[in-house]
């Protein structure tokens, strides 16, 4: 039967492939020291189930329900129930504080709020004076905490209390009455700048950019995907879950971001979806192992199947790319963002150039404005922001999706040049793009990370973490006396070092964008510090703040 891609919801598209695929293996998933595998049939039981638990707490069409958790089974599960009791799910990153919970508890109007477990709950613990009396608390795992006054229900218990056949009316009405323009979700940015703000994203928005993307992707018998990603982020919500419903197949989810390379070895994935940070991680790791010229070494280390990878959420390297390439894995760019549900364009296994985030997937409209800012139009723009209409509106003007990133298309291409917020614009009135810098000076063994710095300022200064393998091994050939990690970052040679390396990083780009002053700092950039997005996206503003006193030194010396 044909689907109508563009009047298609999450229910249907998940029934359909339970008919398909029932008795298949379909999901993967570490469970102590095993590996379970689950077929869509003992999915779509679980999740009825699930529903049926929901309804009985009371949840009703369009009520939200707040999830927090870590990517598990029950993740899935939970979303499933979700589309099919006709509930919006919020779900909320896990690595956020109690704080940044309850805003998005309180933003969202939650009924209902399942936690993983008791390290999430007690995160609430702390904040329960700033939560609705009102609110039902559950959890996945036994959780003896009570958030405020209210004890955490084991979802297990009130799914016992239901049948699954209670749960399969629920799916039919679902199937009968969700309309493609109904809410199936809201995803509170990440917030890079600013409060985070509800993305309200619908079922045709989601289920046309899932097959949208499914047309550049095309699944074959045997694939397996491994998602890595927080599953409450867009890029792995569509890209590796949804994808995972629509084109059939299997999804294995990796047990956390350290275990990629030992489950990519155990499971023998096709298709890895990941930010640039993990594949310029898996690049430096084969050039310090001598393994970037051996044959097979990449492919190896990945499981041994890998067909192709795509990467997303930030720049990629161009030398990473063409490694990865060059060792017989295709690896992509794609674009997009959580208001574009979120794929806009990608590189896939016909059309892909080096440097660029692929072309449009089809249906999608992508134009520069002006001001050279990237615009799209299409099914895949959200709905707006959650109780934000004047924001809604300086976003979406004339249905055109002002995405905020600049960019150009080169013979249909598209190519990210910046983003307009993060331009720099120095005191001689010069307008640098700090990625684009940043991204040269990271492709360089010694340094791991770097933020550029110099608004409003008479030149540019950065802030380097080293690469902690590429430093000691530089320290040990030039034999430079040092004991500590203190001492190596004070070394005057250590700094004569990074300043030939910078200087020759930044060799051919014009005066106004070369690094006069650099500061070796002794930590990373990381989520625990609020600096990097649970995608793996620099915080500017946080980075500024935590690190205001050296980056005053550098322009009062």
């Amino acid at each position: 039967m044909a689907v109508d891609k563009l009047n298609d919801t999450i229910v249907a598209m998940y029934r359909r492939r339970v008919a398909a695929d029932g008795d298949q293996p379909a999901l993967h998933v570490k469970i102590g020291d095993q590996w379970v595998v689950y077929s869509w049939n003992q999915i779509a039981t679980d999740a009825r189930r699930m529903a049926a638990a929901l309804a009985s707490l009371g949840v009703k069409p369009g009520d939200r329900v707040i999830q927090v958790s870590e990517n598990r089974y029950e993740w899935i599960v939970l979303d499933l129930a979700i589309q099919i009791a006709r509930g919006i799910d919020v779900a909320v990153h896990s690595t956020l504080t109690g704080p940044q919970i309850a805003y998005q508890i309180t933003n969202s109007g939650a009924k209902v709020v399942v936690v993983s477990g008791s390290e999430q709950a007690q995160k609430l613990v702390r904040v329960a004076g700033e939560l609705a009396s009102d609110i039902q608390y559950v959890s996945f795992d036994p959780c003896p905490e009570k958030i405020g006054e209210h004890a955490v229900r084991q979802l297990s218990e009130i799914e016992a209390t239901v049948t699954e056949a209670d749960g399969k009316a629920l799916e039919q009405r679902a199937l009968e009455e969700t309309k493609p323009t109904d809410l199936a979700t809201i995803l509170y940015t990440s917030g890079t700048t600013g409060e985070p703000k509800g993305v309200m994203l619908t079922q045709r928005n989601l289920t046309s950019n899932c097959h949208a993307v499914l047309e550049a992707f095309s699944v074959e018998p045997g694939d397996r995907r491994l998602s890595w990603l927080p599953l409450s982020h867009s890029f792995a919500r569509t890209s590796d879950y949804y994808m995972w419903v629509a084109g059939g197949g299997e999804l294995a989810l990796a047990q956390s971001r350290e275990t990629i390379i030992a489950d990519c070895q155990a499971l023998k994935p096709t298709h890895l979806n990941g930010v640039p940070y993990f594949f310029d991680k898996v690049h430096r790791y084969c050039k310090e192992q001598g393994l970037a010229d051996k044959p097979g070494a990449l492919q190896a280390l990945l499981g041994g199947r890998m067909k192709m990878c795509c990467g997303g959420g930030a720049a990629l390297p161009d030398g990473v790319a063409d490694f990865f390439t060059k060792s017989g894995i295709l690896l992509v760019q794609g674009y997009g963002l959580t208001e574009s549900s979120p794929v806009i364009s990608t590189g896939t296994f016909e059309h892909h150039r080096l440097g660029t985030v692929g072309r449009p997937i089809n249906g999608i409209e992508v134009k520069i404005a002006e001001d050279g800012e990237i615009l799209t139009r299409g099914p895949h723009v959200m709905a707006g922001y959650w109780n934000l209409p004047e924001d809604t509106a300086a976003t979406i003007q004339d249905g055109w999706l002002h995405t905020g990133d600049l960019g150009c298309l080169e013979d249909g291409f598209l190519r990210i040049t910046g983003r307009k917020k993060e331009i720099i614009v120095t005191a001689g009135g010069k307008n640098i793009v700090p990625g684009y810098l940043e991204g040269l000076l990271t492709e360089d063994p010694l340094i791991a990370q770097a933020v550029i710095v110099g608004d409003a300022k008479n030149f540019l200064t950065a802030l380097i973490v080293p690469n902690p393998d590429g430093l000691r091994a530089e320290i040990i050939r030039q034999q430079i006396p040092v004991f500590s990690p203190a001492e190596a970052l004070a070394s005057p040679r250590v700094h004569e070092i990074y300043t030939e390396h910078i200087a020759a990083r930044l060799a051919d780009v014009s005066h106004a964008e070369q690094v006069r002053k650099f500061t070796l700092v002794p930590r990373g950039f990381t989520m625990e510090t609020d600096e990097m997005t649970p995608t793996l996206k620099l915080r500017r503003n946080m980075v500024m703040k935590n690190f205001a006193a050296e980056i005053k030194a550098m322009y009062n010396e």
